[in-house]
């Protein structure tokens, strides 16, 4: 069985438009919802064998909330993960080796929730808590945390796996 985080950046700034989307920072409300998701995920045992993160600036300092609580686990910097189609991150997804059993994905809409959606598309809203949300909207900061019966993430695709939970700042805010 293999475990996927899907973690979309924490809420980014648009107050300097002379920045590239690419070099946009979090805003306060990003950097207030950091310490939570990071408190989540400690408090959830949320601990992937490796990392993939965006090179994007705000998906960057999404991750640095995550370093303490992910000690250790190794993260790979990928400028392609930027604005990535969800076919593109399944493919990537794929290119994991087998030994590995976990991956957190950090990146961007709309294509990590295209691949949320993907993944889950067999999936009856009703039965799954939290996957009717899901399938509506996918906020910054949101995890999140899917199972694929699988032994080669090379045999991922649409429709396997099943959603174990959906989280957002706002649920960790109450």
């Amino acid at each position: 069985m293999k475990r996927i985080f899907l973690l979309r950046h924490l809420k980014s700034s648009w107050d300097f438009p002379e920045l590239d989307d690419y070099d946009r920072p979090l805003n306060e409300r990003g950097e207030r919802c950091g310490p939570f998701m990071a408190r989540h995920i400690a408090a959830h045992a949320v601990r992937p064998d490796v990392v993939l993160c965006s090179t994007a600036r705000r998906t960057r300092q999404t991750m640095d909330y995550l370093v303490e609580s992910l000690d250790g686990v190794p993260v790979c910097f990928e400028r392609r993960l930027y604005e990535a189609t969800p076919q593109l991150l399944l493919k990537r997804l794929r290119e994991l080796p087998p030994e590995v059993e976990s991956v957190l994905l950090i990146g961007h809409n709309p294509g990590l929730h295209r691949l949320a959606v993907a993944l889950t598309e067999k999936e009856v809203p009703d039965s799954v808590p939290g996957l009717a949300d899901l399938r509506e909207k996918y906020p910054t900061g949101s995890l999140a945390t899917l199972t694929a019966p699988l032994d080669d993430w090379a045999d991922l695709a649409s429709g396997l796996c099943r959603l174990r939970a959906f989280v957002r700042p706002k649920d960790l805010e109450n």
